[in-house]
């Protein structure tokens, strides 16, 4: 039961992952006249617009940004769990492989819910979005 519960956690923290900053409209004339579905349409237009041009949404993959939290928390762990069991008495084998283990857990958990929080794009990404939008009569208050 726990596991499921576990899982359904972390999909859901992967799936909110996804979801990224949209432009946030003015809700000026323009927008009035034409309605919030077509104004959605025009937000997927020119963000298609955008990648084709070769503006990339964002600067930074989560995985990689996942994958080096936990490899540092290893590297930390490791390096804290070694330098305790010296100090302890104890074997600093065993110790850097229990720190090494813990360090892992933490920057694995730290980076999932850093990663759970929507990246802001690229700078020229949102500088293409938001003037292919002003183009067409669209005014863009910001991004989130």
């Amino acid at each position: 039961m726990n596991r499921r519960r576990i899982s359904a956690v972390f999909i859901l923290l992967m799936l909110s992952a996804c979801s990224g900053a949209r432009p946030v409209l003015y809700p000026n004339a323009h927008m009035q006249s034409v309605g919030k579905e077509a104004a959605e349409q025009d937000i997927e237009a020119c963000k298609q617009s955008a990648e084709s041009a070769g503006a990339e949404q964002s600067s930074g993959g989560k995985g990689s940004r996942i994958a080096t939290g936990t490899a540092v928390g290893a590297g930390a762990g490791a390096a804290s769990g070694a330098i305790g069991s010296v100090i302890s008495g104890a074997s600093a084998g065993l110790g850097s492989m229990i720190g090494a283990a813990s360090g892992a857990v933490w920057g694995l958990l730290t980076s999932l819910f850093y990663a759970a929080t929507p990246s802001q794009p690229s700078q020229a990404y949102t500088n293409f979005v938001n003037r292919c939008l002003q183009e067409k009569g669209y005014e863009v208050t910001g991004w989130q």
